[in-house]
Parts: C-alpha cells; sequence; structure tokens
C-alpha cells in the first residue's frame, strides 16, 4: 500500500470506529459498512481523493436474506479502486440515493431498482428501463424463475427437429 493510501485509509478508520480496509489485489481494496454510515462513508472518500464512481451493483444474497449493495470507487492520484460494501434487508429493500454524491448514481441506482427490487429513497427516476410492463418479481434476483416464467408466459412451441438445417453448410 502506497502512502497515500495508507493516509486515506488511516483517515477513514479514525472516522468510523470498527472498519478495516480488506486487500482484494494490488491496487484493489474492499471496506463494509453499515447502511445507516454508508453515505456518509462514501462522501468523505470523495473528498479523500476517489472522486470518481464506477460501478454500483447488487448481489443476492438469498441465504441471509440480505442484498449487498457494492460501490466502486476509484482514486485517480493512487490508481487505486475501493469498493464499498453494505447489506440490506432483502423483504424491504431500501437504501438511501447517493445522487448528491455522484449524479450518474441515478442510473445505476435505476438499473439495481428494475432488475433487483431495491427502493433508491431520494432518486426520482425509479422508472423502468427495459422491462417495460414487467409485473413478476425482479429478474436478477434468486428466487426468480426463468423456466415458470417462461412457461406462463409464452406458449410451449414446437420445432421440427431439423429446423437449424436450413441456411447451415448441409442445406444444398
Amino acid at each position: 500500500m502506497n502512502s497515500t493510501n495508507k493516509r486515506i485509509f488511516d483517515e477513514i478508520k479514525a472516522l468510523f470506529i470498527n472498519t478495516e480496509f480488506e486487500k482484494v489485489a494490488e491496487r484493489k481494496y474492499a471496506i463494509s459498512i453499515e447502511k445507516e454510515k454508508a453515505g456518509t462513508l462514501l462522501e468523505a472518500l470523495k473528498r479523500k481523493g476517489f472522486s470518481h464512481m464506477s460501478l454500483i451493483t447488487c448481489i443476492d444474497r438469498i441465504a441471509e436474506n440480505k442484498f449487498e449493495i457494492v460501490y466502486s470507487l476509484f482514486n485517480w492520484e493512487t490508481g487505486t479502486i475501493l469498493m464499498v460494501k453494505t447489506r440490506i434487508d432483502r423483504e424491504k429493500p431500501v437504501m438511501p440515493t447517493v445522487m448528491e454524491i455522484w449524479p450518474t448514481a441515478r442510473f445505476y441506482e435505476r438499473d439495481i431498482h428494475e432488475f433487483f427490487g431495491v427502493e433508491f429513497e431520494g432518486n426520482p427516476d425509479l422508472k423502468p428501463l427495459i422491462l417495460e410492463n414487467w409485473k413478476e418479481i425482479p429478474p436478477m434476483r434468486k428466487d426468480f424463475d426463468p423456466e415458470k416464467y417462461s412457461k406462463e408466459h409464452f406458449p410451449d412451441r414446437t420445432y421440427d427437429v431439423n429446423f437449424l438445417l436450413e441456411g447451415s453448410e448441409t442445406d444444398e
């Protein structure tokens, strides 16, 4: 770890007691924090040089009945990637928006809302982007059954055994 990262991480650890940075790979770290402190931590990290938010994603931890929200941040000065992780309840998945910190969060939050069902309080733009008229549980949740969905929404089709031959090398 370079001295700039060490200084930043030490300052963050002093502000957020009982937080530890985990080294994931060379110049890549992770930190986990409670949902209630996530916004404050993200704001502090931005002020300390992690000015670029590359991604927000969601992981369905169905066995724990939690969703894990992961913010990937980048520090241009040190070339360091930092993943900030927080877990939220899967039954009532609500997370405050970070649009005030990174306006582009609007689109990542919209995507997570659409595909996992997470509500982002304060984000006024959570309308569907891809799944218009979707009435099922969000499709990226581990309890979504794609086979059941397909059978309910699309009639079973029968195909001629040789339907793939047309246009193939054996088609003369």
